[in-house]
């Protein structure tokens, strides 16, 4: 089969590499197409736990190819044909954090694509438990199932209280995925602030409440205006952006007692600098939301009733023996929204 395969960081070819076979609890998926998100640039860049050599891709879906023993009888086996998303990650069940109910934060957590083979190929080999159906929806919705598990853990962690507001930096696809689940956990009023009006004109087409254009040359005017926009800040603040600077806005625009949480992928040496005196006397709570490891059932139910839309975010389709030029226009182009490896 054809598949990228990175030997090193930012040193990565297209070959022809052997064919994996399913064995015992085992499913292998056809790959019909895979998202590619900025975790994959982190990946790249040989971070965010990326062990070499190694084929990325976390964001697939395609049909069932072949069925390892104890996998395909009766109804709760798959069928060859069937559609599915893979769960990425998984943990290991015996280190202290597994054993304590927290397995998101496993000592020995495997992602697909990051530290074990991933679906930047035309086949991938992953164990049952990690496979879920999505068949009946269409593909083009059903390969935001990673993105939407993480963006519904992000709601879990926050738990909205009804009639509260929101801010979320950001209108990339999990922003807005993000958003959305926001609003139908039961906030009353959610505001989308990103730089890209072509990105904040597909906010609004989803249903968000409000944007506001960003100025990345001046986040401190852009703060001072939502803070008035908003009589005086947000109940809950969330950066989607993986910046720093935007960050580092985010607690002096929440409200007494509100939460703030850091959501997109920053670079592990960022600092941002917060004042704990005002933590303390306004009483924030400030959060992370890392990624997801319980969340794709609910996450395929939101995108099956339309809690979830994703209606316009795919902008741009690669062959993979072009992922190349994916990861450059992932990189530079202003127009990308969501780029779709199709395998």
């Amino acid at each position: 089969m054809k598949a990228v395969v990175y030997d090193a960081p930012r040193s990565f070819t297209i070959r022809e590499v052997p064919t994996p076979d399913p064995g015992p609890g085992e499913v292998r998926v056809r790959v019909r197409q895979t998202g590619i998100c900025g975790t994959d640039l982190h990946i790249h860049n040989g971070k965010f736990f990326a062990e070499f050599p190694l084929t990325p891709g976390h964001e697939l879906v395609g049909p069932v190819d072949a069925l390892g023993d104890g996998t395909g009888d009766g109804t709760d086996g798959f069928r060859v044909g069937e559609f599915v998303s893979v769960n990425p990650n998984m943990n290991c069940g015996h280190c202290e954090y597994c054993r304590t109910g927290h397995p998101l934060l496993c000592a020995n957590l495997k992602g697909l694509g990051t530290n074990w083979p991933g679906s930047f190929a035309e086949y991938v080999v992953v164990p049952a438990n990690l496979v879920f159906s999505v068949d009946g929806i269409d593909p083009d919705t059903s390969v935001f199932t990673e993105p939407t598990a993480c963006a519904m853990h992000g709601v879990e962690t926050l738990s909205p209280r009804p009639g509260t507001s929101a801010l979320v930096f950001g209108a990339g696809p999990t922003g807005l995925l993000l958003s959305q689940l926001i609003a139908c956990g039961g906030a009353a009023s959610v505001t989308v602030a990103a730089s890209s009006a072509f990105k904040l004109k597909r906010a609004e087409s989803l249903g968000i409440d409000t944007t506001f254009l960003m100025d990345r040359a001046d986040l401190a005017g852009d703060a001072a205006k939502l803070k008035a926009a908003s009589g005086g800040g947000y109940d809950i603040v969330v950066d989607a952006t993986g910046s720093a600077a935007v960050s580092e806005q985010c607690v002096p625009l929440t409200r007494n007692g509100g939460t703030v949480m850091f959501y997109g992928v920053t670079e592990p040496e960022d600092l941002v600098s917060v004042s704990p005196y005002d933590v303390f006397r306004r009483e924030i709570t400030i959060k992370g939301s890392f990624a997801e490891i319980n969340s794709f059932p609910a996450a395929i139910a939101a995108l099956r009733t339309g809690r979830a839309r994703t209606e316009g975010l795919i902008t741009h389709r690669f062959p993979l023996d072009d992922y190349a030029d994916a990861l450059d226009a992932l990189r530079s182009d202003r127009t990308v929204h969501k780029i779709i490896i199709e395998c």
